[in-house]
């Protein structure tokens, strides 16, 4: 068994549909009720929740997005690259790790409304990362675009959108 299965086997974590695999290990008992969130929200949500993700070399996060706001965490293996575009077309490279001397986080804010994915960019390696959003994940609030909708909104950042979308 690989380190991976290993991990996978271990923590139960399952395909996750924008790549790699998850587990849900948290979602808050308490509830926000859709009357005091802000108006993007349709139904209650969770205070919060977070997940175990683990991204292999061989795959990516594809471009997505969700409503809220996502705080990311490293654990182990490789280094992470985050890939993010927010609102305004601008792109911003974040890479999650130990190595802070090189510019490595072991914590990153990917913000609500942003386009997002992961990669792991050592070969034949993995990462695996934490993830807790606030409020509470929901995939109502999840998007996961084809290339063609999210070039034609940044067309500058034409090639990273092609390695990093599935459709």
């Amino acid at each position: 068994m690989t380190k991976i299965e290993q991990i996978v086997k271990e923590l139960n974590l399952e395909p996750h549909p924008e790549g790699g695999f998850f587990k849900e290990t948290y979602r808050s008992e308490g509830i926000i009720g859709q009357d005091v969130l802000e108006k993007q929200y349709q139904g209650d949500r969770n205070y919060s929740t977070g997940i175990y993700f683990l991204l292999t070399s061989e795959n990516f996060s594809a471009f997505h997005k969700i409503k809220q706001d996502e705080m990311w965490h490293f654990y182990d293996g490789s280094p992470l690259c985050i890939h993010s575009i927010n609102p305004e077309g601008i792109y911003k490279k974040t890479m999650l790790g130990r190595n802070f001397s090189a510019g490595e986080t072991p914590q990153y804010l990917v913000k609500g409304g942003y386009w997002f994915a992961a990669s792991v960019p050592q070969q034949n390696t993995y990462s695996l990362v934490g993830c807790t959003v606030a409020p509470g994940f929901d995939f109502a609030d999840f998007e996961l675009p084809k290339a063609a909708e999210l070039i034609k909104q940044f067309p500058n950042h034409q090639k990273i959108i092609k390695d990093f979308t599935r459709i």
